[in-house]
């Protein structure tokens, strides 16, 4: 269990705090001022959330004090700046009050996975063997709503022998979704059979796929068996299926419907017992109102759909991965156990990863490979990276050169640029190409807040907003 110290001056507030962290099952222990808290033996503590401005002194002085345990700051004083500067002090984030509950439950689960992740080794590969645990599906970790409603559907289609088609982003794991209902069907014993329809030449698919009989092509020296064949009991893996071309669509379609093959150049059938599980990144729909994909072949495969989320939504699961990756790699490679620095895991966190899970995989072999000693810092991951993370240049010119600053809903400020007048400027500014996910994780919020903000500040979504 967590240990977490709260230290906070407003009585209802540290109090609710302090019930908020207990109902999140972590060991909370709360003070009233500044001189207190340094009273406390701060090493013991896994986090520290402490307001900004205190009594006897600012918060941001428990940074230097508290050496590796992580600081989260809390302000009221909802000052863009001031907040930004408690970060340069080494605080780990902040939190605007009044904070939405679950935004600070999410904040707090996420410093504690990154510390345990950079600063403890030993407790990281501890943690990976927990996330083996939860995560039972050949490998595949994660814990945000989307993948949890997908592996509850591998759990439920995964023992009978309906056909599932798999969409989702190139290199997001789709082929691990198929082992792991390979694994838990009752084909379990049989083979899982992949094959990627894009990096088979057009000419020889078919023979690749249903095989052919001696003499039937120049070349055919003899009889082969094809892939479908040789998935017999088991399972066939089809990736990129939109890639496949109509001719042997049409024989696929026999196998589906038929549960029969006919090799090239034979003019007999031969039976097959073959569960089919597809998968592609394109609209097979849209591909099939073109004539470019075979309609009845679509919905013969699109029995049960799964939608594997891209790694850019899938919040924190992205660290879990990652730690998991860099403990495969080191071990691939002989290596000392390896951690990820903090502005690793923030650069990791932040990253859009266009490749996906693939790209990930990729940088961290990449890191381990340059890394000096058993640490990984953000500058060996690769990764093209601004550093900052929230403001568009044309905001950070505006936040330099402008010396007042008239915020939407009201009041003019000298100087300092409030939260709330920024969530204004950078909503209006992103919300016509962005969307709300998108919005929610740029400023690191939930989309919940997101809303919550939107009514407070009087700017509801705009019409076709997602």
């Amino acid at each position: 269990m967590s240990h977490i110290l709260v230290v906070e001056d407003e009585a209802i507030i540290r109090q609710s705090v302090r019930r908020l962290l207990q109902r999140h099952n972590y060991d909370v222990t709360d003070v009233d001022s500044l001189d207190a808290a340094k009273r406390e033996d701060l090493s013991r503590y896994d986090l520290i959330i402490s307001d900004l401005r205190l009594p006897g002194g600012m918060g941001t002085e428990l940074v230097e004090l508290a050496g590796d345990t992580p600081v989260l700051i809390m302000t009221s004083y909802a000052s863009l700046r001031s907040a930004v500067d408690a970060m340069k002090m080494g605080a780990v984030d902040y939190i605007a009050k009044p904070f939405d509950h679950e935004e600070m439950a999410q904040a707090v689960k996420r410093i504690l996975t990154e510390s345990r992740l950079s600063h403890k080794p030993a407790a990281s590969a501890e943690l990976k063997k927990e996330v083996n645990k939860e995560y039972p599906h050949s490998g595949i970790i994660g814990s945000c709503e989307p993948m949890l409603l997908l592996f509850k559907k591998i759990s439920k289609v995964a023992p009978t022998d309906a056909t599932v088609l798999i969409l989702g982003e190139s290199g997001t794991g789709k082929e691990l979704v198929a082992r792991a209902m390979h694994e838990q069907s009752r084909r379990a014993a049989a083979p899982i059979i992949s094959v990627n329809c894009a990096a088979i030449p057009e000419t020889l698919i078919e023979s690749e796929l249903f095989g052919h009989e001696k003499g039937a092509f120049t070349g055919a020296n003899s009889t082969r068996q094809g892939l479908v064949e040789a998935a017999d009991g088991g399972t066939l893996f089809l990736d990129e299926i939109g890639e496949l071309p109509l001719e042997a669509q049409a024989r696929l379609l026999r196998v589906l419907q038929e549960g029969e093959i006919r090799r090239v150049g034979s003019v007999q059938s031969k039976k097959v017992d073959v569960r089919l599980v597809a998968a592609t990144h394109r609209n097979l729909k849209e591909m099939a109102s073109r004539g470019e994909f075979r309609e009845d072949l679509y919905y013969r495969l699109n029995v049960v759909e799964l939608h594997l989320p891209p790694l850019r939504d899938r919040g924190e699961d992205v660290v879990e991965i990652a730690g998991a990756m860099l403990t495969r790699a080191c071990n691939k490679m002989q290596l000392q156990p390896m951690h990820f620095t903090s502005d690793a895991i923030q650069a990791i966190r932040q990253y859009q990863w266009p490749g996906n899970v693939r790209e990930l995989e990729n940088a961290v072999e990449r890191a381990v490979i340059l890394a000096d000693d058993n640490e990984i810092p953000a500058s060996i991951l690769g990764i093209d990276l601004s550093p900052d993370r929230y403001i568009s240049q044309s905001m950070r010119e505006n936040l330099v050169q402008t010396e007042q600053y008239a915020p939407v809903v009201g009041q003019q400020q000298q100087g300092d640029l409030s939260l709330d007048d920024y969530f204004v400027h950078f909503v209006l500014e992103n919300e016509h190409n962005m969307t709300e996910t998108d919005l929610a994780r740029k400023l690191g919020i939930s989309r919940k807040s997101l809303w919550e903000r939107r009514q407070r500040l009087g700017i509801p979504r705009r019409k076709g907003t997602r």
